[in-house]
C-alpha cells in the first residue's frame, strides 16, 4: 500500500531526507553534508551538482530499511539560493576556475549595491517586500550577475531558486513554486504575474521581453504535482520507483511553517500562531486573512505558505549562525568544545547554563551585566538593514568556561529580543499573533524555548515532530500524491502540539523587560553611530 511520503530539506550545510507515514510519524531520516565556499569579501557559493548528489544520497539512505514501493510522493524545500544553469549544466557565478560553483547562497550579500539602487526607485512591487528589497533576494543578485558576469548572465538558460532547481531535477518540469517566486523574485501572486515595468526599470528588462521564460513562465502553488512525477534517472539515483508524485516545493522556513502553525491541539487557526523557524538564520512566518503591510517585514505575500492566505516573513539574518560565531569570540571556546565532546558545544552550553542557574530564570541571572545585539549579518527585520552589525557590551576580563556560558545566555536573550521586536512591529501593523511555534534544532532545548517565551512574553509551542521542516516538505508530497486534498487538510492531520512554555512573570519578566529596553538602546546607538560616520566620510 502506498502510504509513505518523503520530505527533503536542503539547508545551508546539509541535505536531509525524512520518510513519514500518513499521520506524520517520522520513520527514517538521513543526512549528507554540503560543501560551502566563502571568502572575506562576502562571497558565499555552492555547487548544484554536489547539492543534488547529497539529496539523492540522503533519500537512498533514508529508504534503505523500508519498502520503497510504499512511497507515493516526495516534496522539497531549500534555502532561497540562486542557481545559474546553462545549456550543458551549471555556470560559474564568480570564478571561471571554479566552474562547479554555480549557486549564489542566500546569505551572500554581493548584491548590496544593486539592492540599494533598486530601493532608491519608486517601484510598486517593493510594497510587497516590506518596502525595501534585500540583497538576499534574487533580482538584486541577477542584476549583480548581469553587471559583473555578463557572459554568464547571457549564457544562462534558467535561473532557479534552489527549491525549483530540485523539483526540476526530480521531475524535469520547469514550473516554479508560487512560494519561491513571490517571496524572492517579486512575483505578484495575488495578480498572477510579474511586473514588467519593474524589470525594465532596474535593468533586467530582457527577462520581461523573453516572457520571463528564464525565471518562471509557469507558476503553480506549493504541493502541485509536477510533470509525470519522478523521472527514471532521478528514481534510480534515489532508490525510488519512477513516476511517484513530485510536489512543487517551498522555501525551507515556509516548510517549517507548514509543519507547525496549524498543528492539532495548538493555537487553532494559522492566523493565531507565528511560526519561528530557528536555524542558521531565523524566519518568522505570520499568516493573515487580509494583506498587512508591515515596515521592514517581507510581504505581504499571497498564498506563499498557507493557500488563500497572506504571509508576512520576518526573521534574523543570523540566528544559530550568530550564536555559533559569538561563542568563538570567547577565550574559553576551545576548552568548552573539548568538554562538550560529542554532545556539541551549543547544547553543552545550554545544559551547563541550566546546571548553574537551576532553571531558565536562574540562567538569565548569569548574564546580568552582559548584553548582545546579535546582528553579525545585518538586521533582516524590522529594519531591512543588511549593514547592521552586532553589539556586545558588559564583558569583563573573565576567561573561564562559565563566563562563556554567560555570554551564550546573553546571545540567546538577544535573539529573543529581536524576535519580540518583530512581533511588536507586526502587532502594530495589522499582523497580530498570540502564540509562537518554534521549529528548528535550537528550539528543541528547554532553556532556549523558555528564554524565547520569557523574552517575548508569548506562549511558545513545540510540535510533536522533531523534524517539522522535513514534515512540511513531506506534507507537500502527500498532497501531490492525493493522500490529502490540500495543505489545510494535511497540516492538522500530520502535525500535533507536544508541549507549551508559558512566559514567566514577576522578577524574571521585569528583568527581561529591562534588558529589552537596553537591547533597543544599543541597537539604536549602533545605527546612529554608523549614520554619523557616513555623514563624515561619504
Amino acid at each position: 500500500m502506498g502510504d509513505l511520503f518523503i520530505g527533503v530539506d536542503v539547508g545551508t550545510g546539509s541535505a536531509r531526507a525524512g520518510v513519514f507515514d500518513r499521520a506524520g510519524a517520522l520513520l527514517a531520516t538521513a543526512k549528507r553534508d554540503i560543501a560551502i565556499y566563502r571568502d572575506d569579501a562576502g562571497l558565499v557559493e555552492q555547487s548544484s551538482a554536489q547539492v543534488w548528489d547529497a539529496v539523492c544520497a540522503s533519500v537512498r539512505a533514508a529508504v534503505a530499511g523500508l519498502d520503497a514501493a510504499r512511497v507515493t510522493g516526495i516534496g522539497f524545500d531549500a534555502t532561497c539560493s540562486l542557481v545559474v544553469m546553462g545549456a550543458a549544466g551549471g555556470l560559474p557565478v564568480s570564478d571561471d576556475g571554479a566552474p562547479e560553483r554555480d549557486i549564489i547562497v542566500w546569505m551572500d550579500h554581493r548584491a548590496t549595491a544593486q539592492a540599494e539602487r533598486i530601493n532608491a526607485g519608486d517601484h510598486d512591487v517593493l510594497k510587497y517586500v516590506g518596502g525595501r528589497i534585500s540583497p538576499e533576494m534574487q533580482t538584486p543578485k541577477l542584476l549583480w550577475l548581469k553587471e559583473s558576469r555578463p557572459q554568464v548572465y547571457v549564457a544562462a538558460e534558467q535561473f532557479f531558486d534552489l527549491t525549483d532547481f530540485l523539483t526540476w531535477k526530480a521531475s524535469g518540469a520547469l514550473e516554479r513554486s508560487s512560494c519561491t517566486l513571490t517571496c524572492k523574485w517579486t512575483y505578484l501572486a495575488h495578480e498572477g504575474r510579474f511586473d514588467p515595468g519593474y524589470f525594465h526599470a532596474i535593468g533586467l528588462g530582457d527577462l520581461a521581453e523573453q516572457g520571463f521564460a528564464r525565471i518562471g513562465a509557469s507558476v503553480v502553488p506549493p504541493g502541485t504535482a509536477l510533470g509525470q512525477g519522478l523521472t527514471a534517472e532521478a528514481a534510480a539515483a534515489m532508490g525510488l520507483a519512477p513516476g511517484i508524485a513530485v510536489a512543487a516545493g517551498l522555501i525551507d522556513a515556509h516548510a517549517g511553517g507548514i509543519g507547525t502553525v496549524a498543528a492539532s491541539g495548538g493555537a487553532g487557526a494559522a492566523t493565531e500562531c507565528l511560526g519561528y523557524v530557528f536555524g542558521t538564520s531565523s524566519c518568522t512566518m505570520t499568516t493573515t486573512r487580509e494583506p498587512a503591510f508591515v515596515p521592514g517585514v517581507w510581504g505581504p505575500y499571497y498564498s506563499a505558505m498557507v493557500p488563500g492566505m497572506w504571509l508576512n516573513e520576518g526573521g534574523q539574518s543570523a540566528a544559530g549562525a550568530a550564536i555559533a560565531h559569538l561563542v568563538t569570540l570567547h577565550p574559553a571556546h576551545d576548552e568548552a568544545t573539548r568538554l562538550a565532546g560529542d554532545k556539541g558545544l551549543v547544547p553543552w552550553l545550554a545544559d551547563r547554563a541550566l546546571e548553574l542557574g537551576g532553571d531558565a530564570a536562574g540562567a538569565l541571572r548569569l548574564a546580568d551585566d552582559l548584553h548582545v545585539v546579535p546582528e553579525f549579518l545585518g538586521n533582516r527585520a524590522p529594519f531591512a538593514d543588511p549593514e547592521a552589525r552586532a553589539v556586545i557590551a558588559g564583558q569583563g576580563m573573565a576567561q573561564g568556561v562559565d563566563s562563556l556560558v554567560a555570554l551564550y545566555v546573553a546571545g540567546i536573550c538577544g535573539l529573543g529580543y529581536g524576535l519580540r521586536q518583530i512581533v511588536e512591529t507586526q502587532d502594530a501593523n495589522g499582523a497580530p499573533t498570540r502564540v509562537i511555534s518554534v521549529s528548528g534544532g535550537a528550539g528543541a532545548h528547554p532553556l532556549t524555548r523558555q528564554i524565547l517565551a520569557d523574552a517575548t512574553g508569548r506562549v511558545v509551542e513545540i510540535t510533536e515532530s522533531d523534524e517539522p521542516v522535513l514534515l512540511g516538505a513531506a506534507m507537500l508530497g502527500a498532497v501531490a500524491a492525493r493522500a490529502y486534498p490540500d495543505l489545510p487538510a494535511a497540516m492538522p492531520a500530520m502535525s500535533r502540539v507536544a508541549r507549551r512554555c508559558a512566559p514567566s512573570d514577576g522578577l524574571t519578566a521585569a528583568l527581561h523587560g529591562a534588558r529589552y529596553d537596553t537591547f533597543l538602546a544599543f541597537q539604536s546607538l549602533a545605527r546612529d553611530s554608523r549614520a554619523r560616520r557616513r555623514a563624515l566620510t561619504d
